[in-house]
């Protein structure tokens, strides 16, 4: 039998066989999908009690809300949770698990052929021009969006509007609803009885700046008066009178003659809250409307649970932090109402996934306040699923939901371990997603991985808004640039 020598070693030829497999094992093992950061192995895990994955029956009256000025910010509660008011002794009006996600897939839908139709394919703020708005789970409305409450008219009228950034139009129902109304929280905003109300007039420049804010739909008139007509993914829709108005923010941040849509027909999963604020990118859009006074800043915070508050700050002072981490606006969407974003990559527990750039710059990114489950490329949604699957074996698999493929019984655990994930966007960026990003809770013996797959290499992605829970967000549409930094709300 031959054998090697090494220093201060005598080896058979089996043995150095033997621990040759070992080490290519070794090896293999850690480089499956890509390359292994240099982090900290105790920092590249999240260990999550599997109690905190489910929905809490407590109000947190010690909602952290990083940087902002309470003096300036308005409360806002979850219409069915532990801190309202309506809790008990009302009937819940929640969507099930399965409608919330039919209904974001008809909103990615929505989004992914808009941006098909529109390719032809598939500064300096001062610190006091600022208003805070904090924010909560807004599934109260039918939907998986968040909620904040402003006030419109003169005297105001405090309204629940969803907060959106793929939409332009802010609008609310209006009396005398001449069509339809569903049902809101509130009393519908009745324009007869604000002095300061006037509708806008047909075939001006105004009313002609509808036609890109609605995606294009054709404009109207009634009575010389100007009709928007705006349409969304899942069918629902907003028909009215195009008009001027008050709008207050804060106690110091009120705006005359604020653009809007007064909803004389609306139908749609809005049930609870008044209409919606559009913080999209086109000249009608709330941040372009304010621009003189907050530069298209604003940022906001989803928070964690219905049980906990967020915010949504407009302009850079009070709600910035010192942390946040800047990437540049994709250039392909420079055109469109959406804020683009350029990934570069994925990892996952410490791992930097093996993903070519081009998957991601073949469509696109944008990031979206309303849709709630991220959507990958194919190639890159396989990369991550492989990857997170792997380093979750250990625990019971459960059947798969709706477009959720990954998910987990958890029944006969009280904590669990699972990866850290991290996006990479251009310009070097780094972003971890936050532990309440990372699942999405049917119940405790169903608990997935909360990304999906797109259908097509063609459709955009989206970054949704379950990962951007507690991130505070900030959006700089005059620098061309969005942020992010962790730890803004809990």
């Amino acid at each position: 039998m031959a054998t090697f020598i090494f220093p201060n070693l005598l080896i058979s030829a089996n043995s150095v066989v033997f621990v040759l497999l070992i080490l290519c094992s070794w090896k293999k093992s850690y480089a499956f999908q890509g390359t292994k950061s240099s982090t900290d192995s105790n920092d590249l895990h999240h260990i999550i009690h599997v109690n905190a994955l489910l929905p809490s029956a407590v109000c947190n009256s010690s909602t952290k809300v990083s940087g902002l000025d309470k003096k300036s910010s308005l409360q806002v509660v979850h219409k069915h949770g532990p801190c309202s008011q309506l809790h008990q002794g009302r009937a819940k009006n929640h969507l099930t698990h399965a409608e919330t996600l039919f209904q974001d897939e008809a909103r990615v839908r929505y989004i992914q052929s808009r941006l098909a139709k529109n390719s032809g394919s598939r500064s300096d703020v001062k610190e006091t021009d600022d208003a805070n708005l904090p924010a909560r789970d807004g599934s109260v409305v039918g939907s998986g969006d968040y909620i904040v409450i402003v006030g419109l008219g003169t005297p105001k009228k405090q309204l629940s509007l969803i907060f959106d950034t793929g939409s332009d139009i802010t609008w609310t129902q209006c009396e005398p609803c001449a069509g339809y109304c569903y049902q809101q929280q509130e009393t519908i905003f009745d324009p007869s009885a604000s002095s300061t109300y006037s509708n806008v007039s047909c075939n001006t420049a105004l009313c002609n700046s509808l036609f890109s804010a609605t995606a294009g739909n054709p404009l109207g008139c009634e009575s010389s008066t100007c009709v928007y007509d705006i349409q969304y993914g899942d069918s629902s829709f907003s028909i009215g009178f195009f008009a001027k108005e008050r709008l207050t923010l804060t106690s110091t941040d009120v705006f005359n003659n604020f653009l809007f849509g007064c909803g004389q027909n609306n139908q749609g999963l809005f049930v609870g809250a008044a209409g919606m604020l559009g913080l999209g990118r086109d000249k009608l859009a709330l941040p372009s409307q304010t621009a003189r006074k907050y530069k298209k800043i604003f940022s906001y915070c989803l928070p964690s649970s219905s049980s906990s508050t967020g915010f949504l700050t407009f302009g850079k002072g009070r709600g910035s932090s010192k942390s946040v981490k800047f990437t540049p606006l994709s250039k392909s969407f420079r055109d469109t109402s959406f804020y683009g974003l350029d990934i570069t990559g994925i990892s996952v527990g410490g791992t930097k996934l093996s993903i070519s750039e081009s998957v991601f710059t073949t469509a696109g990114a944008i990031i979206d306040s309303g849709t709630v489950i991220t959507r990958l490329p194919p190639a890159a949604y396989a990369a991550l699923r492989s990857t997170f699957r792997q380093s979750m074996s250990q625990y019971p698999k459960a059947k798969k939901f709706s477009i959720l493929d990954t998910c987990y019984d958890f029944r006969n655990y009280k904590s669990v371990t699972i990866p850290k994930i991290s996006f990479f966007f251009s310009g070097g960026i780094e972003l971890a997603i936050p532990q309440e990003g990372i699942l999405y809770s049917i119940s405790v013996s169903q608990i997935c991985l909360a990304f999906a797959a797109n259908d097509d290499v063609s459709d955009v992605a989206i970054f949704g808004n379950t990962q951007q829970k507690t991130l505070q967000v900030v959006y700089d549409g005059a620098g061309g640039r969005v942020g992010f930094a962790t730890g803004g709300c809990q």
